[in-house]
């Protein structure tokens, strides 16, 4: 087990038509418990961002030589 990347794509409430991708990264940690941890995250996310819709969200392995 590794680091794990929690991807969510998030619109803007004012404009739904722009969206990104935002990273939540959990070390030590597997795809089944990212899967598990992830609605958790993803609520305390929007409640510090009340003016994004996560309109999706994945795990995923983070690419070798990416920057965090």
């Amino acid at each position: 087990m590794g680091l794990i990347d929690l991807v969510l794509t998030v619109c803007l409430l004012s404009n739904p038509s722009t969206c990104h991708d935002e990273h939540l990264y959990f070390q030590r940690a597997g795809l089944v418990q990212c899967a598990l941890q992830g609605p958790p995250e993803i609520a305390r996310w929007t409640l510090d961002h009340p003016k994004y819709r996560v309109t999706r969200w994945k795990c995923v392995v983070p690419q070798r030589g990416r920057h965090i």
